[in-house]
Parts: C-alpha cells; structure tokens; sequence
C-alpha cells in the first residue's frame, strides 16, 4: 500500500478510535496496524496540529476529543410561516460545501421533512436547529416547543400509552394529516441516518444503523421532559449509503410504492413485559393491512407466547393470505412458536391454503 493510502488509513481509524474509546487509541492503532506507539503518537500530534482532534490529561492519561469543525446554531420565530427548503438553502446547505453528494444528498431529505413536521404538526410557535461536522459525522438537531410527536400521535389513534406511538413510527405510513401526507417522512430519514433519534415526552427513541438495533429508553421523573419534540440525526462523512438505496430496500420494483416494512419487536415490550397476549399482537397488527411485505425483527426477543404467535402468523395471515410475513433473527422457542401456528393454519379452505402456502413464512435465525 502506497505511504499516503496508509497513512491516510491509519489517521481514519484513530478518528474512528477517539470516538469510541479515546482512552485506548495508542494500544488499539499500534496493535491493527502493527506499528509502534511512537509511531501513532506522530500521527495523533499531526492531528492535533491539524485541529481535527484536541488531548486532554497527562500523558499516560491522555484522552483525545474530536474538534468540532462546523458549528451554527438558529432559532426561528412563528414556526407555521417557515418554508423548510428555504431554511435547508440559507442556512443549512452552505455549511456542507465539499462533502459527497449523497451524503448532502440524506441531509437535504432528513432535514427538510423534520422541519416540515415541525412547521405541520407540531403547533409550535418556535424552532431550533443545530449543525454540528467534525472530523467524522455530521450532526442536525431539530428542536420544537410544541405538543410532541408521541402524545400526538398516542391521541390520534387512541393508544393507551405514548409508547405505543413508538411502534407506530416504526412502521411508516402514519400520518395525522393524510390529505397533505404520506407518512413515510421519519421511517425513512430513520433508515438513511447512521443515526436517528427522538426525544419527546420523556421516551428516547434511537435507531442505528451500523447493527440495525432500535433503542427505547424512558426518562425518569422530571429528566429530560422539555416540550416538544427534539429531533438528532447522524452520518458519516463517508458513508456509501445513497437515498435511493433506501427506498429501494423498501419499494416494490416495479410500482415504486412503499409496501415493506421492518418492526424490531423489541420495542413493543414495556420493561418487564414479554410478548405473550393476542391484544400486544393485535397492537403490533394496527394499520400493517397497508403493507404487502412485513418484516418482524425479534432481534433481542427471546421468547413469545402461543396467543401472540397465533394472533400474527395464524388469524392475522389466515385474514391476508397474499402478504408475506417474514420473521427475522428467531431464537429456537420463536421458531416453534411460528411453526405451531402455522400447523394451525393448515385448516384453512384449500383455496386459502393454496396462497398462504405460496407466501411462506421466511425465519432467518439470529447467528
């Protein structure tokens, strides 16, 4: 490898270092490259003399924090009059000059339909945004006082707690205006963001992407309980990803219409909770009559129970033979836990059974 390509190697993966585990990065880069720890020091007091990361602490406790090279803050007034193009155009874009095309290409979508919700749905009369670029990622904050997504989306469908609001936007297609939109806005800037987040009414919500995971935390008492809806999405500076890979992954070929989507299970477990009722399945099942391919992620499931089993993969498959239902990352009990209902199932009319055959169940097992 050419000196340059490899310096150049060496140098990306100490950034990749400083931002995971800043107190190892001499030991980690000396032992993946094979170099000694003088020789990474050079390389870190280049950086440093670069501005791109800064030292803190003495030596044998130096950490290193990445330097932010971009950072702007606005704060608009009278919320419902923005246009959120113009607002990408003026004060957004011209901080991006020089980063790849598709990346601009990710932060122009995400970007534009938050702010879009906000000026929509949120009944806020202020917004507040924040680009933040270092060395590796870029960083938008888009932040409302108004009445949060979740309560909003937990009083229009009638859910009994705003964590269930959760759920809903996992799915996509959940709008509370569906004469002005799709509801496809946050189900895909989720997708396309290495990472995306929301903060409204004490629930963070996470996705990322790096190991396709989804994370739900609720706040305690009192923490982190502001008004409104906080809006953080993140990418890599590199990243390959395109937008149009993203709809691709979720669009029939042939119509382009959003008809898949991915659920990760995990979320629709309350703390303590285990997904055993037909009424958690029958929740999970709200509005999924729009989609023609559901993928069930059990990815950090364990175990479910028969009723939740038979409610999905029984009544609910027996009620729309022609979508295909597949379960991603099954343990063993899941597994038979589908294969009960599906047996089941056999007992349906030979012409149900014919189609229900023709779409079968695809389990690809957690390795």
């Amino acid at each position: 490898m050419p000196i340059e390509g490899r310096t150049r190697q060496i140098e990306e993966s100490i950034l990749n270092c400083v931002e995971i585990d800043s107190a190892n990065v001499s030991r980690e880069t000396a032992k993946r490259f094979g170099i000694t720890r003088q020789a990474v020091s050079r390389h870190l007091r280049k950086l440093v003399n670069d501005g791109v990361i800064t030292p803190s602490g003495a030596t044998r406790s130096r950490r290193y924090e990445l330097v932010t090279l971009v950072e702007k803050d606005y704060v608009f007034h009278d919320a419902s009059h923005l246009q959120e193009d113009v607002i990408w155009r003026e004060n957004v874009a011209p901080l991006l000059t020089g980063l790849a095309e598709n990346v601009v290409a990710i932060c122009r979508y995400g970007f534009t339909e938050m702010v879009n919700n906000v000026i929509e749905h949120s009944e806020s009369t202020d917004m507040s945004v924040r680009v933040e670029i270092d060395a590796l990622r870029v960083n938008l904050r888009v932040h409302d006082q108004g009445v949060g997504i979740f309560d909003k989306i937990q009083k229009a469908l009638g859910l009994a707690d705003p964590r269930e609001a959760v759920i809903e936007l996992s799915k996509g297609k959940f709008t509370t205006d569906q004469q002005k939109h799709t509801g496809e806005g946050i189900f895909f800037s989720s997708q396309a963001f290495d990472i995306f987040s929301i903060l409204s009414a004490g629930l963070f919500y996470t996705r990322e992407d790096e190991n396709d995971d989804w994370f739900l935390e609720e706040k305690a008492e009192g923490e982190n309980k502001a008004p409104g809806t906080l809006i953080l999405m993140k990418i890599r500076k590199d990243s390959t990803r395109t937008l149009q890979a993203v709809f691709d992954k979720f669009s029939d070929p042939r119509t382009f219409a959003f008809n898949r989507t991915h659920i990760p299970l995990a979320l629709a477990r309350y703390e303590g909770d285990e997904l055993v009722s037909r009424s958690q399945a029958r929740r999970l099942l709200q509005r999924l009559e729009r989609f023609k391919e559901i993928m069930l992620d059990f990815k950090g499931v364990e175990s479910i129970g028969q009723p939740f089993a038979d409610e999905i993969f029984r009544v609910f498959k027996s009620e729309h033979p022609e979508m295909l239902i597949v379960a991603l990352n099954t343990t063993p009990q899941i597994d038979q836990m589908i294969s009960r209902a599906q047996a089941a199932g056999l007992e349906l009319s030979q012409p149900q059974l014919s189609l229900a055959l023709s779409n079968v169940f695809v389990v690809q097992r957690l390795g």
